[in-house]
């Protein structure tokens, strides 16, 4: 199915006056609300107008479409977790999801959990290349552009620039990597992500490709029969116009893509490298000063979009992990490690959560990443493949000799606990 691509835009003129590309993902979410293809929406919304307060909604009613068109970079919503924890997984409605790359991968993970019903859903992805913390963002936007954040009207991350539009119409732009280099642009977990088209869902969306175009408009790849059938009806009742891109179109699409997959694995190089570099034991170190800065606010298990056990073994009450105790055994932040990193989706949700800024997206990135070569698995992609580390092949049960002496590090993690007790 993959191949089969459009470049799209809205018939409904109301709709084009609003949209940045050319409103096609809109109508073909009215289309299938009107037609009860869907009960109902799941996409983002700033709340009381404030663009740097995007909220997961549900959309029953085709008229509110528009209210959510345009894209919110300054709002990191956990559009995973609404439809786990507040939709029942959509066990009870059919569902059109819009989300970024890691929304629709975690949404594939949970849908391997059983947590989530994909009989009932349809995943309509949108290229991404980052987002930006809102408190970050409020300041950048004061130091760096010299302007107020209520004046930013919408934002642009394209060829390495950050650009605003103001409400004066009018624009400003900085380079990406100077901005970062100075500690604000994107989130962390983001200038390392090398997943900015997500062909996984059922239609991946998004303006890469359509730039050329003389009418605003969106380029679509076709991903998924549930995808073909959604798209084809949309055209044939007339919610939407597609033409065929051209060579040119495709190539720019793929340059882009290309582009920003280098951005990234210079991040990765940034941040990764320094870590490895150092002996085992310095790293232990390095991770064991961080985790003792946790006050066991459990901020980043329960904003994690992958965590869905009813009966946590880090409660107190579970008797893993002691009670009371600040900051908690350094158990306690490796248990999340092992329990999620073959399937983190790198969203950066729990860094995002933690008070205490400890590098979360970092950690979790950093051995997905080697999990990832390992098994040649990555998260989030296939939902018929399992997570690396809930099931064992036959290979590896014949494997000799594979027991992993623990005791060095119990005896650190001890050291450790001694040297904070005094």
């Amino acid at each position: 199915m993959s191949g089969n691509m459009h470049i799209a835009r809205s018939s409904d003129k109301s709709i084009l006056e609003k949209a940045e590309c050319g409103g096609a993902v809109t109508s073909i979410l009215k289309f299938a609300l009107e037609t009860g293809k869907v009960d109902g929406v799941v996409t983002i919304r700033a709340k009381n107008g404030n663009r740097y307060a995007g909220v997961p909604v549900l959309i029953t009613e085709p008229e509110e479409l528009s209210e959510t068109s345009g894209s919110l970079h300054c709002s990191t919503p956990n559009i995973p977790r609404f439809v786990k924890e507040y939709l029942d997984g959509a066990s009870t409605m059919k569902l059109a999801v819009v989300g970024k790359p890691c929304d629709i991968r975690a949404i594939i993970e949970l849908q391997k959990r059983k947590q989530i019903d994909n009989d009932n859903l349809i995943l309509i992805g949108l290229n991404c290349t980052g987002t930006l913390s809102p408190t970050t963002a409020k300041e950048m936007f004061i130091e760096e552009f010299e302007v107020e954040p209520t004046e930013v009207m919408r934002e642009d991350i394209d060829e390495g620039k950050l650009v605003i539009i103001l409400e004066d119409g009018t624009s400003k732009s900085k380079d990406l990597i100077e901005l970062e280099e100075k500690g604000v642009g994107r989130r962390d977990n983001c200038r390392r992500c090398e997943i900015n088209i997500p062909i996984f869902a059922d239609l991946a969306c998004g303006k890469w490709g359509a730039e050329t175009e003389e009418k605003k408009s969106t380029f679509i790849e076709v991903c998924s029969n549930k995808g073909k059938a959604l798209i084809d009806e949309a055209i044939e009742e007339g919610f939407i116009e597609v033409e065929e891109p051209d060579k040119r179109s495709i190539q720019l699409r793929e340059e882009k893509d290309k582009a920003e997959k280098e951005r990234a694995k210079e991040w990765k190089g940034r941040d990764f490298e320094p870590l490895l570099e150092l002996a085992p034991s310095e790293r232990l170190d390095y991770w064991i000063r961080e985790f003792n800065k946790c006050i066991k606010c459990y901020g980043c298990r329960d904003a994690c979009p992958i965590c869905y056990c009813d009966h946590c073994l880090l409660e107190a009450n579970r008797g893993f992990v002691e009670g009371g105790k600040i900051p908690p055994d350094a158990v306690f932040p490796l248990t999340r490690l092992a329990h999620v990193a073959d399937s983190c989706i790198n969203c950066g949700q729990c860094q995002d959560a933690c008070p205490m800024e400890l590098p979360l997206s970092k950690l979790f990135n950093l051995l997905n990443t080697k999990l990832s070569e390992v098994f040649d698995y990555t998260p989030g992609v296939d939902v018929e493949q399992g997570p690396p580390l809930s099931a064992v092949m036959m290979e590896e049960l014949q494997i000799e000799d594979t027991f992993l002496d623990m005791s060095s590090i119990n005896t650190r993690l001890r050291g450790s606990e001694s040297s904070n007790s005094s």
